[in-house]
Parts: C-alpha cells; structure tokens; sequence
C-alpha cells in the first residue's frame, strides 16, 4: 500500500484526494448500518488521523453529533492529516478514555496498518475503555493495535464492530488474532487503479477458485490420466491412511495404491474396495512403487509412525521424482533433517504441518524467523525457502506459502474442523489434487479451500469421515459456476 501512494502520487492523484475519498467511504459504510447518534472520532497524528479527520467533517455535515478527540495534539504541519485537520471546523479535544461514554459510536482513526509498536498511554486507554463498555466501534483501514503484517495485537485493539479498508485488505485483516478485532470488513474503492501496483505486484493472496482451476476428467480421458497416486499407510492407526484415501479418491484421482504390512492387507483391502492395496514385503519394498512412472503422487505420514525408519523413507521418496504430500509423522520424523531434505528434494512437495508439528521440523533450522511473534505468514514463507518445498501451516488462518514467495491466506473455515482425522482428509485432497497433475502451490491452495468448503457443508457435529462425502455437491458446484472475478480486489492482500 505504500508503493500503492507512491505510484498514484506520482500518477497525478494527490494523498489529499485519496484521503478525502477515503473519508467518504467510511461515513458511507457508517451511515448505511447506524442512525444518527453521537459519534466520538479518534484522530492520531498521521495519516490514518487524516482520514479521521475527514470522516468527523463529513458527518457532521449530514447532522450527525461528532466530537473529535485527538492524541498528541494536532498533525504536524505540512502535510496531508494536517491539511484536513485545517478544514475541520469544530473543536478538537485532547483524548480522555473517561469522556468515551455507553450510547457513543467511536471511529478509531488512531494509527493505520503500519503501526510497529504496542499501544501506550491515553490510545491504550482509550482502547481498553472501548472493550471495556463494549462501545460499537469502527476502524480506519485496521483497528489500532493491530499489526498489518501479521496480524498480531501490538499490546491492544479495540473489537470493531465494522473495518473499512482501502484498495486491497491487509494480511492483518486475515490472520488470527487481529481477525477476531475486525467485525465486518469491507473493502472500499477511493480511486486507485491497479496499475500502481505494477512496480510492486502483491504476492500473496485470499484463498478461493479465483487463485486456482481444478482439473476435469478430458472427454476421451481414462483413469490414467487422471493420476496414480500411493498412501503408505501404517500397521496401527490405519484410519489416517484410509481417510486420506478416500479423500485423494473422492477430489478426482483416477487410481489409488495404498502401501503397507502385509498384517494391515486384510483392513485396508475391505475399507476401500476401489484401491489397490501393496502389501509391503509380499509384493516388495516401497522403493519398487517408484518402477511405475504412472505413479505419480506419494503421500507419507498419517498413522504411519514416527522414527528413523520414516525420516528415510520420506528421503528416499523425496529424491524420486514424483509429487510428494509429507504429514503427521514425516514432518516430525524429518526433525533436525531439513537441510538434507531440501538438498534431496527434486520434484514437488508439500507439507502440512499444524503449529506443534512445524516447531519440530522448523524452529531448530529457522531460529528467529520461526518465532511465533513473526507472524503465521512470514513463518510459513520462511519455512517454503528453506525446504524448497510448499507449506501448508495448518490453524484457524492456515497459510499456504510457495518457496518462491507466493502465499494465501484461507478465511471461512468452520472451527469443526478441530476434530481427530480432519487433517488426514486435508493430506489426501492434497495428494488427489496433485496426482491430477495440479502444481504443488495451487494443489495445496485448492485442497485447503476444498477442506473448508466440506466442514462448512457438514455443519456441526461433523467427524472427518464425512468430509469427503460432501466433496461431490461442492465439484458439481464448482464446475457449474461462472468463471471467478479475478480482480485483485477479491483476491490478494
């Protein structure tokens, strides 16, 4: 968004003229949710201030009740927030959390997305006044005391019962905790076109059907075509495996092989009656699987266990040359082995790891950079660059991260998705969506997307079984609909 002002400034479209658009776009939003009441608008002494003090004006001049309250006295001289502090025409006090009151809607202009430091004095005051009486409060561009990059709380934020933004949302407006401060979110147009961005292109992104295309089965295709992907499955916990199956099956694979000891044969033979089963040992080591070339796509680690003879394994397979999913047990098996892997890995791969499982493969390689005050996005890319593989950090927020910096942010999953399994599915859509021929970015975007779709369609009560049974209406749906707006407006941050 900074090169975004830079760009239009140098276009010919003024910060006075963005910041009075901006103004406007927010008594709009304001006005068509809210009778008139009195309003207190919080004025920092930046930009975002600027935008306040523009917003005060504007409702005042529909007759609105509106009191400016100021931190650090007026913007400095000269530029833009102090420019429309100079057309405010009614009085400016110094902010006081006391002369916030119950009935009062606060507009929470105080600091912007570039906010870098906690929260102090009279704002944190104000801010924990505004909790505290549960005033309905609408922020400018982010709540103040949120961080715009990764969506952390910098000492407080106020919950916002309604956030108005600017041109594209924030990574902050998506990544929990900041995302629980936001209220509704709208996204508003102040006249910049997309072209400011071309110096400085956004590389990352909402997760949804405009960043991907599924695959569909060719008219004169056959099955396969449409991938031979292979779960090694465990002796033990055979329903992480047999979950995974039916998922990778389910999003579109043609064939499905799963591997594992010849003593788990007889359970995985009468749960999936559409796989062909491996018995490692009587048909021969996992190793022969790779003399198929039609065996595209492995996946290794649900229910399979942790140790030595995993971390191998999942060495062995990562110099194959296939499509690779590594979950659960692979990626805490691989712990202290990551350097390894990436000068092994040779084609593409992705992992899923949730928090527990990325601290064990990452937090050792990393240092710093996988400190969690990082923020999940800039954890996830750091993670993406030194394994030369895609990472699926899997949470509430789950962000997908490519090694070549790209990355998305998925919103709208359900929390029952908290449930024994559900990652299991996740790895199997994975698998299915790369076994078709999916590159491991978009494969691991989709799936991920796909995943919440079916918690969604399940609805309370959910088990992970039932994932992939919602998985048909959600393809039918998604083959019938329109082509997706791809306007970056919809779609990057």
């Amino acid at each position: 968004m900074a090169a975004a002002d830079q760009a239009a400034a140098a276009a010919g479209r003024p910060g006075l003229v963005l910041m009075e658009a901006a103004g406007a776009a927010v008594v709009r939003e304001i006005a068509a949710r809210w009778s008139k009441r009195p309003v207190r608008v919080l004025c920092g002494p930046g930009n975002n201030g600027g935008d306040g003090y523009v917003i005060a004006r504007l409702l005042a001049a529909r007759g609105w009740p509106v009191r400016v309250m100021a931190l650090e006295g007026a913007p400095p001289p000269g530029g833009d927030a102090a420019g429309m502090a100079h057309l405010w025409r009614g009085r400016v006090d110094p902010m006081t959390a006391e002369d916030l009151r119950p009935g009062d809607l606060v507009v929470d202009a105080l600091f912007g997305a570039g906010l870098s430091r906690p929260l102090a004095g009279a704002a944190a005051e104000a801010v924990a006044r505004i909790n505290a009486l549960g005033l309905t409060c609408v922020g400018v561009d982010v709540p103040s005391g949120v961080d715009g990059d990764s969506g952390r709380i910098l000492g407080a934020a106020p919950f916002c019962a309604l956030t108005v933004t600017f041109f594209h949302p924030k990574p902050g407006h998506l990544l929990v905790p900041a995302r629980e401060r936001i209220g509704e979110l709208v996204i508003a147009d102040i006249g910049l076109p997309e072209t400011v961005l071309d110096a400085a292109p956004p590389r990352a992104f909402v997760n949804g059907p405009g960043l991907w295309t599924l695959p569909r089965p060719a008219v004169e295709g056959h099955k396969f075509a449409r991938g031979h992907a292979v779960v090694i499955g465990g002796a033990r916990m055979t329903g992480a495996a047999r979950l995974a199956a039916r998922a990778c099956r389910r999003v579109g694979a043609g064939l499905l092989t799963i591997a594992c000891a010849e003593e788990a044969r007889l359970i995985y033979a009468l749960d999936q009656p559409g796989a062909m089963v491996w018995g490692i040992g009587g048909e021969g080591p996992i190793a022969r699987l790779l003399d198929d070339p039609r065996r595209n796509a492995f996946l290794l680690g649900p229910g399979y266990g942790r140790g030595a003879e995993t971390a191998a394994l999942a060495l062995m397979l990562a110099k194959g040359g296939r499509a690779l999913v590594l979950d659960a047990d692979a990626l805490t098996s691989l712990s202290g082995k990551l350097e390894e892997f990436s000068r092994t890995l040779c084609y593409d791969c992705v992992l899923t790891p949730h928090e527990g499982e990325f601290r064990a493969l990452f937090a050792a390689a990393l240092g710093a950079e996988a400190a969690p005050e990082r923020g999940r996005l800039a954890r996830a890319r750091a993670a993406a660059r030194a394994s030369g593989a895609v990472v699926v950090l899997k949470g509430p927020d789950t962000v997908i991260a490519a090694a070549d910096g790209r990355a998305a942010i998925s919103v709208g999953a359900p929390a029952d998705l908290a449930t024994a399994g559900s990652g299991d599915v996740l790895a199997g859509l994975v698998l299915g969506l790369l076994a078709q021929g999916l590159p491991g970015f978009e494969a691991a975007a989709a799936a991920v997307w796909l995943h919440g779709a079916a918690g969604r369609a399940a609805g309370p009560g959910l088990i992970a079984e039932d994932l992939p049974e919602a998985l048909p209406a959600l393809l039918a749906a998604l083959r019938s609909a329109p082509s997706p707006n791809r306007r970056p407006t919809d779609r990057t941050v």
